[in-house]
């Protein structure tokens, strides 16, 4: 299996200084700074990237689960929301959600979020991520 990459420079001090990251396919390159990560600066952040990362793998993860359990999805979408917060003298990632909507025909409910939440504990990232909650809402849609 491919090892993936992706780089950051950060130049300057925390509040003033600005940075960039790069993936290494070359999909996706931006600016990030003090305001992009602790305020409402335009940019992005590693949290962000994160999300990114897990809302990915969740909807591949669990299209791949359906289809071992014998079901065709049509349409897995999810959002996935890190939540970034102030804990004594640093930052830490308190939480994700997983907000997940999925068109799957011919399954019921039931068998749904079981799957789904088979796929939280067991996609790749959410593994990577196993130090921080993890939530799970699933939807199942026609």
């Amino acid at each position: 299996m491919p090892v993936r990459n992706a780089d950051a420079t950060w130049d300057g001090d925390l509040k003033s200084g600005q940075g960039n990251l790069k993936l290494g396919s070359g999909a996706f390159a931006g600016k990030y700074s003090f305001t992009s990560r602790f305020e409402q600066g335009g940019g992005t952040n590693p949290e962000e990237l994160i999300a990114a990362a897990h809302a990915g793998c969740f909807s591949m993860a669990l299209s791949a689960g359906l289809g071992k359990a014998g079901f065709a999805p049509k349409r897995v979408h999810t959002a996935a929301n890190v939540s970034l917060e102030k804990v004594g003298e640093g930052f830490k990632i308190t939480k994700i959600q997983l907000v997940c909507e999925a068109q799957v025909p011919g399954i019921d409910d039931k068998a749904f979020q079981e799957i789904a939440q088979k796929t939280k504990s067991g996609c790749p990232v959410s593994q990577a991520l196993s130090a921080t909650p993890i939530e799970l809402q699933a939807k199942l849609t026609q």
